[in-house]
């Protein structure tokens, strides 16, 4: 509920608030490293619960002792590489060179998805190699293995780091066909960036789009809506003025969150995840909160702006898994 005492609130750094064009996010940057490996992995958001566990960050006043800590699980399902992209970049963007699939355009799961390969262009990779800036894997999720009720899975594509474009090719090819496991990439005590779409919440006003100030008690028509749209002049409403519209469903990206558990097949409440169900594979459990509402695929990456802050290996000494709704 709104509050008559605070000003308007809502950074303008995310403005035009425009919603997302499909439920899962695009990765579009990237940790530079000159080695070559796979620097992100994707998993459906389960829910979340409580662990404590010791303090592992140094410095802190409570280094060392136990702490209760929130946690979001996501559920991580091998991830199917089904097909490899080169591009080459000039000033105009991307460009594709050569493209290669692994399965043929009658496969159940990437026919559900409505990706075909009758556009594959030429195979041969190393022919334009000096050209090529990045090499991306495609893969699919598998959301049959999850507490996801649902069938088609999403399509996206991984890029390959890395300097060497002979390496990364060969890294690719290596890895064409076949599954990609969350505990090959991350670890416990990784840092990560995740990226997900927040949860839609419909039309909303001002005062909770922006959280914008109420109005006296005893102002004309209605308290909540900002007192003023602005001047007369010029005969225009600035961008800036806070306006009802559509709240929610956007892309963001929350930095620098640990990975404080990977594990599998121990983690269900009593009576299963709300809304979810039940854990049927790997799983990693971040510290703090995700965005998003549950069963949405979330990606997170390796950060691209790591904290500088040093901290132990994680060591958890209980993990709540008591029911969320009562049972």
């Amino acid at each position: 509920m709104g509050r008559v005492h605070h000003p308007r609130r809502g950074s303008l750094a995310f403005r035009p608030k425009s919603r997302a064009k499909r439920i899962y996010p695009v990765m579009s940057t990237l940790p530079k490293t000159s080695d070559v490996k796979i620097q992100e992995f994707a998993g459906y958001k389960v829910g979340m619960t409580h662990i404590i566990m010791v303090n592992n960050r140094k410095g802190s006043v409570t280094y060392n002792q136990e702490i209760s800590v929130p946690v979001t699980v996501l559920e991580c399902p091998k991830l199917k590489v089904v097909g490899m992209r080169t591009y080459s970049r000039d000033a105009y963007g991307l460009k594709t060179i050569a493209e290669s699939w692994a399965v043929d355009k009658d496969s159940k799961d990437i026919s559900r998805a409505g990706v075909h390969n009758e556009k594959a262009k030429s195979k041969d990779f190393r022919k334009d190699i000096e050209s090529v800036s990045e090499v991306r894997l495609i893969v699919h999720t598998k959301p049959k293995d999850t507490g996801v009720s649902k069938k088609t899975p999403e399509v996206f594509e991984v890029t390959v780091s890395g300097k060497d474009a002979e390496e990364k090719l060969k890294l690719a090819e290596e890895k064409l066909g076949k599954d990609i496991d969350v505990s090959e990439i991350f670890k416990a005590g990784d840092m990560i960036d995740v990226l997900s779409v927040t949860k839609a919440k419909g039309f909303s006003g001002q005062v909770k789009r922006y959280g914008v100030k109420l109005l006296a008690k005893k102002s004309e028509k209605v308290k909540r809506k900002p007192g003023n749209l602005g001047p007369f002049h010029p005969h225009k409403t600035s961008w800036t003025v806070a306006q009802a519209g559509n709240l929610g469903y956007n892309n963001r990206t929350e930095l620098n969150k640990m990975i404080v558990k990977i594990g599998e097949n121990d983690v269900d409440l009593k009576g299963g995840w709300l809304n979810y169900g039940l854990v049927k594979s790997s799983y990693v459990m971040v510290k703090g909160s995700v965005p998003g509402s549950s069963k949405r695929l979330v990606r997170f990456r390796a950060p691209v702006r790591p904290h500088s802050c040093s901290y132990d290996d994680p060591q958890i000494t209980y993990v709540s898994l008591e029911s969320k709704q009562g049972v």
